[in-house]
This record gives C-alpha cells, structure tokens and sequence, in this order.
C-alpha cells in the first residue's frame, strides 16, 4: 500500500508547476507550554523576544487546542491527524494507576501502530529529508522491541534526544550528561535545550539543498525546573522589583527556561536567514498541552491535567513569508490534528484522508482566504485519572460543554461571555446542556472510543488516590 501511495505521491508532483520549490517545514513543539508563557500572549516577567517578532512576522491564534490535556496523546494526534480517542492513545505513557477508583480505565495503548502513515511518512515519500529532535514519549517503556518505536521507525530519518522519556532523566537532568539517543554529552555545564538546538542547526546547514521537515520538540518547559545560572540570576534580580498585576509564574528558573527556548528559536530564525530558505519555510510554534501551574494560563482556569480551558489552550504561530500576512490574528478554533492535512497541501501533496481523517486543513485561515472553518466542533476524551476525574468534552461553536464519568455531572460554559469558566450554566440551560451531551456521546460511538467500566475492587476509602491540588507559585 505505502508503495503505491509513493507511485501516487510522484505522480502528483510532477504535475506541479515547473520550477516551483516545495516549501520547508520547521515545526516547534514546546512541552507544558501556557497560555501566557510568551511576551506576544501577555507575559511582562518572562522575556521571549525572537518568539514575540515571530507573532509579528506571522499569524497570532487566540483558539488553538492541543487534542488532550496531557503530553503522549496529544503528541500521537499531531503526528497522525486523528484523535487521541480514536487512536486508543488517551493519556500520558504510562499513566497513573488508581486500582481502586470508583471506574476501571480502559486498555489503552502506549504506542502509535505502525500501520499509521504519519506526517513525517507522507512528507519522506514526498521527498523531504526529515529529523526529529527532543521529547517523543510515544513508546512503551522497559519492553524489549521498544526501539521498534522510536522516531526513525515512524518516518524520521534523524532521532537526536527521543526515547520513551517524558522529561529529562540523565544524571544531570536539563545539564549534561544526557544520556539521548543521537546527542553527545558535550561538557559539564552544557544545557539541554543548547545542545539540541546545536543538533537542529547542524541538520539545516547539512539539509539546506533539499525540502527539510525539522521537527523540534523540546523538553522544555517540562519539570524539573532548572535553568543556566546566568539566567536565573537575571531573573531573580527582575522580581525583586517586578510588580505581579497579571498574577504571573514569577519563577526565575521557568523564566530562564523560557529565555532559553526563546534564544533556540531565534537562532533557527538566523540559521534560515542566514542558509537563504527563510522565504520558502514554514514556521508554526505551538504546544502540547497547559502550563504546570494555574499561573502560567492568563488567567484561563486550571491547567495541565485538568479539564478546563487552561489545560488545552495553547499559544499558536505560524510564520510562511509572502503566504500568510504578518502581524494578523486567528480568532477561528482549531487542534493538534489540522497540522498533518495543512502542511501536506502548503507542500502541493494530495491529502491522506484515509490517515488524518480528524484533521482539516487550516491553510484557508493562514492565508486569510477565510475567517471559518466548515468545522464548528471539537472534541475532548480522557478516560484517566489525573488531577481531574475522568471526563469528555465538546466545544461547539462559543459553547463548551464537559461530562465527568464517574457521576454524569455536566459543566456547560458559554466561552465568548465567560472564557474564564466561572457560570456553569447546565442547570439553567438543561436543554442546551443535554444536546450537547447527545453530540458527544454520537461522536465517542463514531470513533471507537474506549469507554471506563464499574471497577469490581472499588474501594471507595482507598480509592480517593491523590488527586492533586492546584500549585501555589514557587518563590
């Protein structure tokens, strides 16, 4: 099959107009990224330059979704174009085990199946050199064929840092040694985000003649928090003077984190300038899941792991010279699984709609040929334990509706009056409320869903677990 999809693929390129370039693709995936984490989205205490000038060069979204609050499943619907749900990848690798919680969790997968033609897939048969760099966190942990599932087995050529780890684990954590797959240690001192950016620089300069997917996904701002000396020091010598008024994460270590994955960016910006491809690449910044902390989203309620806006509202840029106009904002919503299908037809490729059947192209929105999608709902399932219980959701249109599993309670908000979530209002719209549910359940069905079951070894004192409470901002 993927042999006569390529005959298809090279078909189809030659029928593209002669001497036109297929465009580069650099994709920059930050982890645990919030909503108010860049200076073009509100920060005042962190300082993200090169990210800000990115915005202004680019597109701004102010509704972009990650597919799921927490960082795997998100990742695999980027990748696949398809929903967490649909996929059976519905929560972090490997989760948290609550064996006696009131609801038994599903039998999930921990793995992306290899019959999935991913994006990098498409975009290799297609010609492009492809590289992945940083957190994958897309692969069963302590199996024998686990490296059957790194990277370089799902369409990258190049895997420099990915493996089963969700955060830093080597001795030094986010300081060498690594201990990665494809990065040397470097010398004592040397930070995390540094390096990889030295790797992804080193693949530009040694892929310039060719179309390149460079695919970033840093650790970065994942715990534990650590950054290099000099910039904590000028971080913690700017909060002795520096007056809160938006109740930011005044935390000198995340905001030298932040600096640092600002200086990464801005020198893969300099690296295309300098390389002359800078007009014939598209950049989109964006994150897999909520801040760590309810102090990181501007205000949006909760964040990572729970089952508000907080959690799954992420910055988006996306920056394509003389395609998208500079300095513009996207009020449209859109998720995770609309990369896939977007970037195949800005490459002039065929879409996969057997492959990224969750995902629309949003290539209209960038280029300001359209305001709308012909999509109006999103779709959320969770059937974990985390910092929340259990839950589904549905955003339709500005209406936003969340069922928890474990007692059917219902949360129905109106975004555009309330987009801090504070009015329940299914009591008072019962009828709304109910319509959406309905929707929801016809869309879990539609896909396959996994669905919770009674747990025959609840036990309601020992099944409390330790869902965990919101963190106060380290000082």
């Amino acid at each position: 099959m993927k042999s006569f999809l390529f005959f298809v693929t090279a078909l189809f390129q030659c029928a593209l107009v002669a001497g036109e370039k297929k465009p580069n693709f650099v994709f920059l995936l930050v982890d645990d990224l919030g909503w108010g984490d860049f200076g073009c989205y509100g920060a005042t205490f962190y300082e993200t330059p090169h990210i800000d000038k990115l915005a202004k060069d680019g597109m701004l979204f102010t509704n972009a979704y990650s597919a799921c609050t927490v960082c795997s499943p998100s990742r695999a619907a980027i990748l696949s174009g398809r929903y967490p749900a649909r996929l059976h990848l519905t929560d972090w690798i490997t989760g948290h085990k609550r064996p006696f919680a009131k609801l038994a969790v599903p039998d999930w997968k921990t793995k992306i199946d290899h019959e999935r033609v991913l994006m990098p897939e498409a975009l290799k048969e297609a010609g492009y050199a492809t590289a992945f760099f940083g957190k994958w966190h897309l692969m069963p942990i302590g199996k024998p064929d686990f490296k059957e599932h790194y990277p370089t087995a799902h369409g990258f050529d190049v895997n420099v840092g990915g493996r089963e780890w969700g955060q830093p684990k080597g001795r030094g954590k986010y300081f060498s040694p690594f201990g990665m797959p494809g990065l040397d240690d470097g010398r004592k001192g040397d930070f995390l985000t540094d390096k990889l950016t030295d790797a992804a620089v080193g693949f530009l300069e040694e892929k310039k003649d060719e179309p390149f997917l460079l695919y970033f996904s840093y650790y970065t701002v994942h715990g534990p928090i650590m950054a290099p000396s000099d910039l904590v020091k000028k971080y913690q010598e700017k909060a002795e003077g520096f007056e809160n008024r938006r109740n930011e994460n005044v935390n000198p270590k995340r905001a030298g984190m932040i600096e640092a994955l600002d200086n990464s960016v801005g020198r893969i910006l300099a690296k295309l300038e300098e390389m002359g491809v800078a007009e014939n690449t598209v950049i989109v910044l964006t994150g897999d899941n909520g801040g760590d902390s309810d102090n990181t989203t501007s205000g949006l309620r909760d964040f990572k792991g729970f089952s508000h806006e907080g959690a799954v509202r992420e910055p988006l840029i996306a920056k394509w010279p003389r395609r998208i106009q500079g300095g513009t904002t996207c009020d449209e919503p859109v998720i995770g699984m609309d990369f896939y299908p977007t970037f195949l037809e800005m490459a002039g490729l065929p879409a996969r709609k057997d492959e990224h059947i969750d995902g629309v192209s949003i290539l209209p929105l960038l280029k300001g040929q359209a305001k709308q999608l012909s999509r109006k709902k999103l779709y959320w399932h969770y059937p974990h334990y985390h910092r929340t219980k259990p839950y589904g959701a549905i955003r339709d249109g500005d209406w936003k509706l969340i069922e928890f599993f474990e007692e059917g309670n219902l949360e129905l908000f109106d975004l555009k009056k309330d987009p801090l979530e504070k009015k329940n209002l299914s009591e008072e719209m019962p009828e709304k409320a109910e319509e959406m549910l309905k929707e929801l359940e016809r869309w879990r069905k539609l896909v396959g869903a996994q669905m919770m079951t009674p747990n025959p070894n609840h036990d309601p004192e020992r099944g409390k677990g330790k869902q965990r409470k919101k963190k106060k901002t380290p000082k």
